[in-house]
């Protein structure tokens, strides 16, 4: 599971709100959606995202590993 709980804390701090972030970065409102959900979302959405200054893929989202563990 994908957490953006930092991707929102990020914006707040940058006084940016999610209606400029979806017209700032060309975000489709599907995707918006998906984000606000916490579902995942491309790859390449994330990096275009990143491309504001001083931000880093573990700015905006981190990896919430579930209870199961795969087997080596």
């Amino acid at each position: 599971m994908i957490c953006y709980k930092e991707l929102w804390m990020f914006f707040i701090q940058k006084d940016i709100t999610k209606a400029t972030l979806r017209r700032d970065f060309g975000i489709a409102p599907d995707t918006m959606s998906k984000l606000n959900k916490g579902e995942k979302v491309a790859f390449s959405v994330l990096l275009r995202i990143c491309e504001y200054p001083n931000c880093d893929i573990g700015d905006i989202c981190e990896v919430i590993h579930s209870d199961k563990t795969i087997n080596e």
